[in-house]
């Protein structure tokens, strides 16, 4: 029988609305304060999604561009973009996806492992977490693209996760929003509860690989539509509905 003792957060698209109005922007900041002919649309950066961690995308976009940058740029990029997003979380233009301080304050209540795991610098998460809630967060650990040698789809992330936090993939669920992200927690053993970014356009054909889909967590206000998996009651998922989401009843 297994028993929920871990909980595996992706950031991006997962605990908050980052990429859109977030990283995006805070590119699009950087790369003019550099004098750089980049501009990411909306259009664009869904497109860019594909390719994980936010400095690969740039030298793929620069790529296609024919733009050439060499490391101390990338290096001076990278410090000027983490600038621009961390005002930009400061300043209230990165959202909490519904539900998701809910959830955490239940979990760590709960005793509850809570783990980060993302494809995003190390600067990228501190700068989110500084700019909300009140600077205590339950997380247990964080692991990031600085951490493991390749970023999601690769389950390195997870399964360095698993390994500090001492636990094994069935006493653990991830909380994903990407393709990427789903393939690499279910590479890594661990169940995957998904929260859809509605521009990621390879996951709908992957529903069947996750436990459940909703559309976001849900708050008492504002239940969550469900798209996959065992019905959650009232829209809200809770300690409860994950529970049993990692050991149905036969």
């Amino acid at each position: 029988m297994a028993e929920l003792r871990g909980v595996f957060w992706d950031v991006d698209g997962t605990l908050a609305d980052t990429e859109m109005d977030g990283h995006r922007p805070a590119f699009n900041q950087a790369f003019e304060d550099l004098g750089l002919p980049l501009h990411w649309t909306p259009e664009h950066y869904a497109d860019l999604l594909s390719v994980p961690g936010g400095m690969a995308r740039v030298r793929f976009s620069a790529r296609q561009q024919g733009v050439s940058l060499d490391d101390d740029l990338l290096l001076t990029l990278r410090g000027r973009k983490r600038e621009r997003y961390l005002e930009r979380c400061r300043s209230g233009h990165v959202r909490w996806r519904p539900g998701v301080l809910r959830l955490l304050r239940e979990l760590d209540c709960a005793g509850v492992q809570q783990w980060i795991v993302t494809s995003s610098g190390r600067g990228s998460v501190s700068a989110l977490l500084s700019g909300g809630g009140d600077g205590s967060w339950p997380f247990q650990g964080i692991v990031t693209a600085d951490d493991v040698p390749e970023g999601k789809p690769s389950p390195a992330g997870y399964l360095h996760a698993l390994q500090a936090s001492g636990l094994s993939a069935e006493e653990g669920l991830a909380l994903e929003d990407s393709a990427a992200g789903l393939r690499a927690a279910r590479a890594s053993g661990l169940a995957c509860l998904l929260t859809p970014s509605p521009w990621d356009r390879d996951l709908p054909p992957l529903h069947g690989l996750a436990v459940a889909v909703l559309e976001h967590l849900g708050e008492r206000e504002r239940p969550a539509h469900q798209c996959w998996g065992p019905p959650c009651p009232q829209g809200l998922v809770t300690l409860e509905y994950l529970k049993f989401l990692l050991d149905p009843p036969a």
